[in-house]
């Protein structure tokens, strides 16, 4: 549990609003549908590959909304995967092109953030799921891939996506040599492209 905090909690750095956070709603019993078009992680050094992601619209039509239009827009390009370990690497931070890894995992897109889309789908291996802060409604341009079973996040983060090839690459990038969870090399995505299925 503590991971889970730790790893999404910085998803972006703007001040908590003083509002109430309404208890997200969680779809139960749908079951997903890939949508006709699929994103595709090219990785900068060949050794890791690309990486084909089916899309849930179904599930979470405005993360996956979201995510097409800044991967067409070319947001991706250039981000890392800034953090990595045994259950998940995270990517997608506009952040991770500068020199600074300290700000990592801190940055956010120019768009406003996305609601929660939760729902019963579990998080296993190869699951997109949306990063965010502790504020449910919080999600914004990072993404990351799990790489095991990890209930925890179950009904508490959007998934709207599945790895459907290159999962060997994604447990590559996991085991690349890092600082706690921070690679020492930046594991850099050349681009995301969305593509016919």
């Amino acid at each position: 549990m503590i991971l889970s905090v730790a790893l999404f909690s910085a998803c972006n750095n703007k001040p908590a609003a003083n509002k109430t956070v309404a208890v997200a709603e969680v779809k139960k019993g749908i079951a997903p549908i890939a949508d006709p078009e699929i994103a595709v992680i090219e990785m900068e050094q060949p050794v890791f590959g690309t990486m084909k992601i089916e899309l849930y619209s179904n599930i979470a039509p405005q993360m996956v909304a979201r995510f097409k239009t800044l991967a067409k827009e070319g947001f991706y390009n250039g981000t890392t995967f800034h953090r990595v370990s045994g259950i998940v690497i995270q990517g997608g931070d506009p952040n991770s092109k500068d020199d600074d890894p300290l700000n990592d995992g801190a940055g956010e897109s120019d768009k406003p953030d996305v609601p929660a889309e939760f729902s019963d789908i579990l998080f296993e291996r190869g699951i997109v799921g949306a990063a965010r802060t502790t504020d449910p409604n919080s999600a914004n341009c990072q993404f990351y891939i799990t790489l095991q079973r990890y209930p925890s996040w179950d009904k508490n983060y959007t998934v709207f996506g599945k790895v459907i090839e290159g999962m060997n690459n994604a447990s590559t990038i996991s085991g690349t040599p890092k600082n706690g969870e921070r690679p020492l090399d930046k594991m850099v995505i050349k681009s995301i492209t969305i593509q016919p299925k």
